[in-house]
C-alpha cells in the first residue's frame, strides 16, 4: 500500500492502526459491553475482513456500503475497507427503504454490510439492488440472516489474519469514502473524501481535542456522519481507547462516562440537552476532565452551563460534511477567563478560528469575493479551502463546479468577522429572513430568546405576512416544569433587542431533528408557507 521513496510515504489515514498496532499490541483498543480488542486483536480482525473483502473480488475503487450503529464493526471497516483501495460508504441508519435504495444505487455499492437493527428496512428492496453482489448480515450474535448473505463473525473468522496483498499503490489522491449529505434542504449529495485529505483532517482533529495515547473516547458522535469526523483514525493514530455505543441513552453515557474514565466525546446540542435533562446527572462524578466537540447550531447557554455544572467542558465546532466535519473551532483564550460568566459564554458560543490543519476561512461579499470588515456586523459568505476540503460531489460535476466557485468552496452560511478574528455564523442563506427591506438573521434572534429563563430550545423561520412579505416565527421548547406563553417571547425580544426582529407568533412544541441532532428548519419553514399556500386556494 505504502511507497518506498525515501523522502515521502502515501497519506493515508490507514497507516495509523499500523504504527499503533506496533507500539500498543496488548493495549485495549476497543470496548464494546463485554467485548474488549486490544491493538493486536483490532489489527487481526481488520485484516481478517480486508481479506475477506479481497476474496469476493472487491478491489480499488469499489464501493462497500456499511448500515451499522456505532459498534466495533464499524471501526473495522475504516480500515479493512481503504486498506484494499475501496471506497467506504457510511450510511445514516434512520433513513427509509426507499432512501436507502437511491443512496446505495446512487454509489455504485458492489457490497453492503447490515447491522440486524436495519436489515428489515433493508428486505424490501433487496432484489432491486440488482448491483450489489454480497449482503452480509452483522448480528450481536450469530443467528439466522436477515438478508441474502453470511454472518459478519463468520465472515471474518473464513479469512487470514495476516496483511492483505495488494498489486498497486494507492494513491493518496484517491477515495477513500463518500459521505451522503443529510439531505435535510434537498436531495442528498455523496461527498467525496481522498486518502490525503482525510489523513491531514485526522491530524487537525487529533492537535484541536489535545488527543493522546491515554485518551477514552466515546462514540456518541455516529460514525456515519463524515465518518465520526475521522475520529475512528484519530482516536486510533494515538493509541486511545474507543468507548462503542449502540444507542446514545442518558443513562448508558453516563454509566459508560463513569465506568470506562472517559476523557473525550463528540456529540450535537441535542445529545448534551439529552444528558443535561437526565435526572440522575448533577450525581454524575467525573475521575478526569471531560473535554467535549459540539457543532451544529452553537450550543446555547443552558447547554454550555449544564454540562459545566457535571464538570465537563464543550468546545464548539463549525464545519459540513463537505469538510469531513469541523473546519474552524473556537478556541480557548485565556483573557475570557477575566469575563463575566454571560460574556464568556457569548464567546465560547461563536464558530471561532479554522483548524491548525485547515487555515483558509474568510468572509466575503459572495459577488466580488471581497473580505468583509473585522466589525462584527457586516454580513457574507462563509468561504474555505484547504487540505479537507471534499474533492467533489459523486457523479455531480455541476453541484461539484457551483460549489467550488471562485476557488473556494462556498458553504451558503451567512456570518461576519469580529475585531478578534473569530467568525460567527449568523444564519444560513435560506434562513434569513426578508422583513420588507430589512434582512434579519434567524440565529440572532435565537440568541436571544435562548436568553430567556424559561427557553430550553428554540429555532426561528420566516412565515407569510401580507403586510411585510415574511416576518420571524419562533418554534421554543420550553424547561421542563416552566410554562411561558407566548406574549412572555416576544415581550422579551422586544426589551432585549430591536423590537421589528422579534418574532411576531411563537409556537410551543418539540422541534424535528435530523438523525445527528441538527434542527429540521427547512421542515418548519415549509409547514409555514404550506399553510399559507392551503389558506390562499
Amino acid at each position: 500500500m505504502f511507497s518506498q521513496d525515501v523522502n515521502r510515504d502515501i497519506l493515508s489515514p490507514v497507516s495509523f492502526l499500523i504504527r499503533s498496532a506496533h507500539v500498543y499490541p496488548n493495549k485495549v483498543a476497543v470496548v464494546y459491553k463485554d467485548q474488549r480488542y486490544t491493538y493486536s486483536d483490532f489489527q487481526g480482525r481488520v485484516h481478517q475482513l480486508a481479506n475477506g473483502l479481497q476474496k469476493k473480488g472487491i478491489g480499488p475503487g469499489d464501493k462497500v456500503v456499511f448500515i451499522c450503529p456505532n459498534t466495533p464493526a464499524m471501526l473495522e471497516a475504516h480500515f479493512a475497507v481503504p486498506m484494499i483501495g475501496a471506497v467506504l460508504v457510511c450510511v445514516n441508519t434512520q433513513l427509509s427503504s426507499e432512501e436507502y435504495l437511491k443512496i446505495i444505487s446512487h454509489s455504485d455499492a458492489k457490497t453492503v454490510f447490515v447491522d440486524y437493527e436495519y436489515a428489515p428496512r433493508i428486505q424490501p428492496i433487496e432484489e432491486d439492488l440488482n448491483k450489489v453482489e454480497l449482503f452480509v448480515n452483522i448480528c450481536e450474535s450469530i443467528g439466522t440472516p436477515l438478508l441474502k448473505g453470511p454472518e459478519y463473525e463468520l465472515f471474518l473468522a473464513d479469512n487470514a489474519k495476516t496483511t492483505p496483498k495488494l498489486d498497486t499503490i494507492i494513491d493518496e489522491n484517491s477515495m477513500i469514502a463518500i459521505s451522503y449529505t443529510s439531505g435535510t434542504t434537498g436531495k442528498p449529495k455523496g461527498v467525496m473524501y481522498s486518502h490525503r485529505s482525510t489523513c491531514m483532517h485526522t491530524l487537525g482533529e487529533i492537535i484541536e481535542s489535545s488527543l493522546k495515547s491515554d485518551s477514552v473516547y466515546l462514540w456518541t458522535l455516529p460514525m456515519f456522519h463524515c465518518n465520526g469526523w475521522s475520529f475512528p483514525w484519530a482516536i486510533t493514530a494515538v493509541g486511545g481507547t474507543h468507548i462503542c455505543i449502540r444507542h446514545c441513552l442518558a443513562k448508558e453515557i453516563f454509566h459508560l462516562i463513569e465506568r470506562e474514565n472517559v476523557s473525550h466525546l463528540c456529540a450535537s446540542p441535542n445529545i448534551l440537552l439529552m444528558m443535561i435533562s437526565y435526572p440522575e446527572a448533577t450525581r454524575v462524578k467525573l475521575r478526569r476532565p471531560l473535554e467535549i466537540l459540539s457543532a451544529g447550531a452553537a450550543p446555547s447557554p443552558v447547554i454550555i452551563q449544564g454540562m459545566e455544572e457535571i464538570g465537563a467542558n464543550v468546545t464548539h465546532v463549525y464545519g459540513m460534511t463537505e469538510l469531513h466535519g469541523p473546519h474552524s473551532v473556537c478556541t480557548w483564550q485565556t483573557s475570557w477567563v477575566e469575563l463575566e460568566p454571560e460574556n464568556v459564554t457569548r464567546m465560547k458560543a461563536r464558530q471561532g478560528v479554522p483548524y491548525t490543519m485547515s487555515i483558509h476561512l474568510a468572509v466575503v461579499d459572495s459577488l466580488t469575493m471581497q473580505p468583509v470588515p473585522n466589525d462584527g456586523q457586516t454580513m457574507g459568505e462563509i468561504v474555505m479551502r484547504g487540505n479537507n476540503v471534499m474533492l467533489g460531489y459523486y457523479k455531480d460535476p455541476e453541484a461539484t463546479a457551483h460549489a467550488f466557485r471562485h476557488g473556494w468552496f462556498h458553504s451558503g452560511d451567512l456570518g461576519v468577522i469580529h475585531p478578534d478574528n473569530y467568525i460567527q455564523v449568523m444564519d444560513r442563506t435560506n434562513d434569513v429572513i426578508i422583513r420588507g427591506g430589512d434582512m434579519i438573521s434567524s440565529r440572532e434572534i435565537e440568541d436571544i430568546i435562548y436568553q430567556h429563563p424559561d427557553v430550553f430550545e428554540v429555532a426561528v423561520v420566516s412565515t407569510p405576512d401580507q403586510v411585510w412579505g415574511e416576518v420571524p416565527k419562533a418554534f421554543v421548547v420550553p424547561k421542563l416544569g416552566s410554562k411561558p406563553n407566548e406574549k412572555d417571547i416576544i415581550d422579551f425580544c422586544q426589551k432585549n433587542h430591536a423590537q421589528f426582529k422579534a418574532p411576531v407568533t411563537v409556537e410551543f412544541c418539540e422541534l424535528p431533528k435530523t438523525a445527528t441532532g441538527k434542527t429540521i428548519k427547512a421542515k418548519l419553514r415549509h409547514r409555514e408557507w404550506l399553510d399559507q399556500e392551503r389558506n390562499v386556494s
